[in-house]
């Protein structure tokens, strides 16, 4: 499936669409800079503002809205549905920006760039990004519960040790691991993208689906297609690490090959990642078939994931 320039188009509308609503959002939710501990605060902020490209909250709010079109019944007014929303746009921005925080420590991947600027441990010092990290953990639930029970349930799952903190911890013990092709290797690869990525893109397109009251079958819908799109999006994610500049990714380049990790590059190669994360991206757009035209969305990101340059 090859990538329309009006998919393309729909997709740059929606992120700065979400780029908008987000940051209002994270606006109302996050503590001032003002306000005590003001270090701890500021830290949290520089991260959260970092001008970050908005994917989860904007598959939060093309879920929700594919879902609605789709017959989800939601009694609500109209203003409880769009707080439900901002609620999950902000649980999975916080928490996807606390685990880019803890990701950058010396401690991790001990990096000093992240999107274009000093990571928040060289901004501030380690100890208070630890601890911006662990806040914006924190609220990321505060913001779930205020969608439902079950969003918590959800977001927990994916942040978990069977989520992103899992396939963190499958990622460091991989490194400087012997990169070959065998079965142990590559079961490996898989579960640390599922972990570190294709987890919290897949709450992101359930917690849509929650926020809008959507009966099982189209959350579940949802839900394969964000495990593709999130294993398609690391993919590629591999690719850019190994291709792009420094300027244009907004980070250290190469990293992933210098300190030894396993990534789809090293396994397969550049070739043959750049064709799985087209193939997974195909597998995505027809997890959207029962959608219809509501779905266009979140086709139109299934394509950005794979053809983006940072």
């Amino acid at each position: 499936m090859t990538a329309s320039s009006g998919q393309l188009n729909i997709a740059a509308a929606l992120l700065l669409h979400t780029v908008q609503r987000a940051d209002a959002a994270l606006q109302r939710w996050l503590p001032s800079e003002d306000e005590a501990p003001t270090r701890l605060h500021q830290a949290m902020r520089y991260s959260v503002f970092a001008g970050g490209k908005r994917l989860r909250p904007a598959l939060v709010l093309a879920a929700a809205r594919a879902a609605a079109a789709h017959g989800a019944k939601n009694e609500k007014a109209q203003p409880t549905i769009d707080a439900a929303i901002d609620a999950a746009i902000v649980a999975v921005e916080v928490l996807h920006t606390y685990t880019l925080i803890h990701d950058d420590l010396p401690a991790m991947d001990d990096d000093d760039l992240r999107r274009g600027r000093p990571t928040c441990h060289k901004a501030y010092d380690e100890a208070t990004a630890i601890l911006a990290g662990d806040a914006l953990q924190t609220l990321a639930f505060e913001a779930a519960a205020a969608v439902s029970a079950q969003a918590v349930q959800v977001l927990a799952r994916a942040a978990g040790s069977r989520g992103v903190v899992g396939g963190q911890q499958d990622d460091l013990d991989a490194e400087g691991q012997p990169i070959d092709q065998s079965a142990v290797t590559c079961a490996r690869l898989e579960r640390i993208h599922r972990g570190k990525t294709a987890a919290l893109i897949r709450a992101s397109c359930e917690l849509g689906a929650l926020a809008v009251n959507a009966p099982p079958a189209i959350r579940s819908a949802l839900a394969s297609y964000g495990e593709s799109i999130g294993l398609a999006f690391q993919v590629a994610d591999d690719v850019l690490d190994a291709t792009a500049s420094a300027t244009a990714l907004g980070k250290t380049p190469g990293k992933d090959a210098a300190q030894g990790k396993l990534t789809y590059v090293a396994v397969y190669g550049l070739e043959a990642a750049r064709r799985e994360a087209a193939r997974l991206a195909t597998q995505a757009h027809d997890a959207l078939a029962p959608f219809g035209d509501a779905a266009n969305e979140l086709a139109a990101l299934g394509q950005f994931v794979i053809q983006r340059d940072h």
